[in-house]
């Protein structure tokens, strides 16, 4: 590799792809790209990719398998912690964006390029998360971002495309499309005003789907927090997510909506499909209301959501989410079972979960009919005494 080689952290998208010959031009560098399979990408998705970078001027387009280590590294512990930013959000591109700057910037440390470059504008989130991975893992190198740098439209790096002889369809102009693993997001058009409703056409962008799907039942079966059976069809994660993403297409599962708060301080609305995360993440989060107490759950919730909102505003490095990641492990030995899931056109519910370790023992009681392990006088007493600090609260506020 040349001591003057730029390593570009490449999709295949309107941005890294522009950033190509611009990066060639303005700065004289030559231009090397590294994609990184995160999920949602096929195999014609890929080479198409490739095509493009060898049409501008790549002449050995790198390609490196990431899924594993975005579930294994991130996702798995959103899964844990049933992470859904403003309640219903699953940070479909996080996580992706986290693995992919880092594993560009460790290729481009390794082969000694002189510099790195990412497609973000200046106006998004995975500005930051590309910037501060690549400056922990590769601080040495210079940083490029010229869509951000040039304040860059869509149209205008359309149109300097098209005079390198590469036209890009007008949906890429119109709207930003991010596939990954734990889902993908739509931006653009509808998605800049909150009061717009987001049309099923805008969804059908990350898929389609098939109206005539029949209802069915899924079985999904957790060893320990983590997903391995569907139906009893053992498979790996990675596989599994594959599988419940191509089905909830179908189904139209997954769609969404995301109002939230960006890192840089605006807000921003983006529309999603994450079937295979939120079919997951409700599975998940039932069978563990069977085995798991009150307090664990209570807890889990609060380190879940700072978990989530640390990966999403790009700090995955800090070590606090390393000691998160040790508490969600460990509160993960119990979750083990299977949940049925029971999904028609459009939507999905939760049918039922089972576990070895279920806290729902018929021996202890049944809710609002029988209870074994206490008398009704025991029931009495005990409504008496939770009642005290209320009754003395009462008692004191009657002259105020």
């Amino acid at each position: 590799m040349s001591n003057n080689t730029c390593i570009l952290a490449y999709s295949g998208g309107l941005d890294t792809s522009f950033c190509i010959p611009f990066i060639r031009e303005k700065y004289g560098y030559e231009v090397e790209t590294v994609m990184i399979d995160t999920g949602g990408f096929s195999a014609d998705d890929m080479q198409r990719a490739n095509d493009r970078a060898r049409k501008l001027g790549v002449k050995n387009p790198v390609i490196l398998d990431g899924r594993a280590d975005v579930f294994h590294r991130y996702i798995k512990y959103m899964l844990m912690g049933n992470v859904l930013r403003g309640g219903v959000y699953p940070l479909c591109v996080a996580a992706e964006r986290v693995v992919q700057a880092s594993m560009v910037a460790e290729y481009a440390a390794k082969h000694g390029a002189a510099a790195l470059a990412h497609g973000s504008t200046g106006a998004g989130n995975d500005q930051v998360r590309f910037d501060v991975a690549m400056n922990v893992l590769a601080p040495g190198l210079k940083m490029l971002a010229p869509v951000r740098e040039f304040s860059l439209t869509r149209q205008q790096e359309t149109e300097y495309l098209a005079k390198h002889g590469l036209e890009i369809p007008a949906k890429t102009t119109q709207y930003s499309i991010n596939a990954g693993m734990w889902g993908t997001t739509v931006g653009g058009k509808e998605t800049h005003d909150s009061g717009t409703t987001v049309p099923d056409a805008v969804f059908e962008l990350a898929g389609e789907s098939y109206p005539a799907a029949k209802p069915r039942t899924l079985k999904i079966d957790f060893d320990k927090g983590i997903p391995t059976a569907i139906d009893g069809e053992g498979c790996d994660p990675v596989e599994l997510i594959d599988k419940l993403n191509t089905l909830g297409m179908t189904y139209a599962l997954g769609r969404g909506v995301h109002l939230g708060d960006t890192i840089v301080g605006i807000k921003g609305r983006v529309a999603f499909v994450a079937p295979a995360a939120l079919m997951l993440i409700a599975a998940h989060r039932e069978l563990e209301k069977l085995v798991l107490t009150k307090w664990q759950r209570f807890w889990k919730d609060h380190v879940s959501d700072f978990y989530g909102t640390m990966l999403h505003e790009g700090q995955p490095f800090d070590p606090a989410l390393r000691d998160i990641e040790a508490f969600l492990e460990h509160s993960q030995r119990r979750v083990t079972g299977q949940a049925s899931l029971e999904i028609r056109y459009g939507n999905f519910r939760v049918g039922g979960v089972t576990s070895p370790n279920s806290l729902m023992n018929a021996a202890a009681g049944k809710y609002g009919e029988e209870f074994s392990l206490w008398s009704g006088q025991d029931a009495a007493g005990f409504g008496k005494i939770l009642s005290i600090p209320s009754r003395l609260s009462a008692e004191a506020g009657k002259g105020s």
